[in-house]
């Protein structure tokens, strides 16, 4: 039987704000890992005129479990049609890392009076068939989960200009809303309330707290997020159309 090959990850947000600006918070590395949940830290290495930049970088995955990995990337300013791109492949030798090595690119595409900022990428699980399956059922839907609310995040950053460290916390504080409304839900009455001398508009709100208490859950399920926090819903998740990586991909080489 033919195996089923995985289908690479695309994210894409509309970001209203100059071409330059989106540029040197994505292309600096201090600002980079900031914004973008995949990685807690990233650093240039030195190089030499003309040569692709090599760095390094870091994920922490649990509170005493950090991964770490190389990478090599090259970038154009500079298009003929007004665009820009930056090309990456990266590899991890952590043998607790199930990804081991992959490629992607960031398009840079000015439309109106802002940018869509995009990316494709894919990457090569390890530990043999069991990598592929956590791939296929856990991390492959987190990684792309992950950046498209990180795409959010660098939007509100430029746009309203909420520091992605505001907009993390104010992430945190409404996931913990929602959970509270659930378990206030969850263990909301349940046997029948003394009427007591309030008679029937006691019962009345008897009634009603149920009610109350399953539009509260609704709320808390299905509710937007708030304007100022980031959601990964708000990332076009699919390629609308066929897009191909930039030419300079083919000219990196994978780090070991």
């Amino acid at each position: 039987m033919r195996r089923q090959e995985h289908r690479g990850l695309y994210v894409e947000a509309r970001i209203r704000a100059g071409l330059d600006n989106l540029w040197a918070r994505t292309q600096d590395p201090a600002a980079h890992q900031r914004w973008d949940l995949r990685f807690t830290r990233i650093e240039y290495l030195p190089r030499a005129e003309g040569e692709p930049q090599r760095f390094r970088y870091a994920t922490r995955v649990l509170p005493f479990l950090t991964v770490a990995g190389t990478g090599v990337s090259a970038g154009e300013r500079e298009r003929p049609d007004g665009t820009r791109t930056s090309a990456l492949r990266f590899a991890s030798p952590h043998p607790l890392s199930l990804l081991a090595e992959g490629s992607g690119y960031w398009r840079y595409v000015p439309e109106g009076d802002g940018v869509r900022f995009l990316t494709g990428y894919d990457y090569r699980p390890r530990w043999g068939r069991f990598g592929a399956v956590a791939d296929r059922l856990l991390l492959r839907p987190l990684m792309g989960w992950a950046t498209a609310w990180s795409f959010d995040r660098l939007r509100l950053w430029l746009e309203r200009g909420t520091t992605p460290e505001r907009a993390l916390a104010r992430w945190l504080t409404e996931l913990a809303v929602r959970a509270l409304v659930l378990v206030a839900a969850g263990t909301g009455p349940g046997r029948e309330p003394s009427l007591g001398r309030f008679g029937p508009f006691a019962a009345s709100l008897a009634y009603l707290c149920p009610l109350l208490l399953s539009v509260a859950v609704c709320v808390a399920l299905l509710a937007p997020p708030l304007p100022g926090t980031p959601a990964a819903r708000r990332c076009l998740r699919r390629s609308p159309a066929r897009v191909r990586a930039p030419r300079v991909l083919r000219t990196l080489e994978t780090p070991r």
